[in-house]
């Protein structure tokens, strides 16, 4: 057998208590979401720190950003089948060698390599809400989950200040030297702490599958990230995409064929799933938004009219409040989620961060007043990014927990590139001259805003077509019978797997 009804007790009848759990796996998902922002108060100084031309030494940023997102729906998968907690800390080991790689790093082949191994720590979220299912009690199940998914807008949001600081006063190879120590840190918590979660899905890795998702989505994101410098009309951007759908269709082809896929379709067309999964694009583009905006906005010169004239140091301590209140509004998400269904707590989240580019939009003229745009839109994220779990893991076999999140996360990096490409060409081409150089102009900026908050709206309009309080029992998916009455994955036909993955859609 693959489970084991002793993978239903809860982490406190056996080992390390569910607070302990809940701690380390939410300290590592804001580690592993650090390395987000790590780099960005040296962008300007890159080209010169490692002897490179500036379109080169954007591989240090766009490296991670793609390794992440191939990296995580694999880990997740694996996890399922051959055990969560390995998984975890093989993704935590590659944080600490890609951090290590970096530090000792002065050019820019060795740093794009520790970067891109960095990257491939982001399975470390999904991974964590999978074994929280596994591992915590359901009266605590719901505020963990909430937390854990809010981690990522967190170590984003808290990072770029600590990061400004640490460049700012020492040599900044310390910054991955602070990052390799972090990870080590999360490492042996883990192994202390963590236990190993008995539920696995078994079978055979779908190395086909994962080659052909590898495939794709480096082409679409690689064309995303980069068609700005390449040129959106160039040969390479368009070769990409088209490429990108090409693979992506025939890698749906082989999955939809596959005895045991990479990802099962059949899951994600769940209307639960397939919306939360879309409004997670649109939550994912208006977190970046805000990480793209508002910092630039604080910089711009105070000459420009607009601009408030800030060092990047206090543009990143302005969006440090930010990250606490989603901390905070990410437990304030899980009992909304109890009491009304998460639903209910993605739309509140969704018109939140709308009301934020909103009040954007209009107050734009002194730091205080950006500090409050980025609290409220970080308390929208903290809503939004807190009830993700609770949908996915309602709708989806226990056995499939991890993948399933970990193509959620997916979800948000594809928002957050989609971010980059679309608001990086409107800042880029709405220019005001100042000095004989283009600066984005303060129509620019309103825009951009206005595009982030439309986002918002389109989550919004998606989470209302979602089913309603289906959600609410998350100790009781949809095949969380016990596990000695139900056969394994090798057991099961297809028919099966299909009866037992759909057999709630009516409830």
């Amino acid at each position: 057998m693959t489970t084991s009804p002793l993978a239903e007790k809860p982490a406190s009848d056996n080992g390390p208590s569910a607070g302990a759990v809940t701690a380390v796996l939410a300290f590592g998902g804001i580690v592993v979401a650090l390395m987000q922002t790590l780099v960005v108060p040296l962008i300007s100084e890159l080209p010169a720190l490692l002897h490179a031309s500036t379109a080169d030494a954007t591989w240090v940023i766009t490296a991670t950003l793609l390794s992440g997102a191939v990296t995580t729906p694999v880990v997740g998968r694996l996890g399922d089948m051959f055990g969560k907690r390995r998984m975890l800390l093989a993704s935590l080991g590659m944080l600490v060698i890609g951090s290590v790689v970096s530090a000792f790093s002065d050019s820019l082949a060795p740093m794009v390599v520790g970067r891109a191994l960095q990257g491939c720590a982001m399975g470390v979220i999904p991974l964590g809400i999978s074994i929280m299912r596994d591992e915590l009690p359901p009266e605590k199940l719901g505020a963990a989950m909430a937390l854990m998914s809010s981690s990522l807008g967190v170590g984003g949001a808290l990072g770029l200040p600590g990061a400004a600081l640490l460049a700012q006063h020492a040599n900044w190879h310390a910054l991955f030297w602070v990052s390799a120590g972090l990870g080590a840190a999360v490492l042996a918590l883990v192994l202390v702490f963590v236990p190993e979660s008995r539920v696995r899905s078994g079978g055979r890795f779908d190395l086909v599958g994962g080659v052909g998702l590898t495939a794709g989505l480096l082409c679409l994101l690689l064309a995303a990230s980069k068609g700005a410098d390449w040129g959106w009309a160039s040969g390479s951007t368009g070769g990409l995409f088209a490429a990108g759908v090409v693979i992506v269709l025939v890698w749906g082809w082989w999955e939809l064929r596959s005895a045991q896929p990479l990802v099962d379709l059949r899951t994600t067309v769940d209307r639960q799933v397939l919306l939360t999964n879309l409004a997670s694009i649109m939550v994912g583009f208006a977190m970046f938004g805000m990480s793209l905006v508002l910092p630039q906005l604080l910089q711009m010169p105070k000459a420009t009219g607009y601009g408030l004239g800030q060092t990047m140091l206090v543009a990143g301590l302005c969006l440090a409040p930010a990250g606490l209140v989603m901390m905070v509004v990410a437990a304030l998400s899980a009992k909304v989620t109890a009491a009304f269904g998460p639903k209910v707590s993605l739309m509140i989240g969704a018109a939140v961060i709308a009301t934020g580019y909103g009040l954007g939009i209009v107050l734009m003229g002194a730091v205080w007043q950006l500090i409050l745009v980025a609290a409220v839109i970080g308390a929208g994220i903290g809503f939004a990014f807190g009830s993700m779990p609770a949908l996915i893991v309602a709708a989806v076999p226990r056995s499939e927990t991890a993948s399933a999140n970990g193509l959620n996360a997916l979800m948000r990096a594809i928002g957050t590139s989609v971010a980059s490409a679309v608001l990086g060409v409107v800042l880029a081409h709405m220019t005001t001259d100042f000095g004989g150089h283009a600066l984005p102009s303060e129509a620019g900026f309103r825009t951009a805003m206005g595009i982030g908050g439309g986002a918002a709206i389109g989550a919004l309009l998606l989470t209302a077509f979602l089913p309603g309080r289906r959600a609410n029992g998350l100790a009781t998916a949809p095949d969380d019978e016990s596990a000695s009455e139900k056969p394994t994955a090798e057991e099961r036909s297809p028919a099966q797997d299909a009866t037992a993955r759909h057999g709630a859609d009516g409830a």
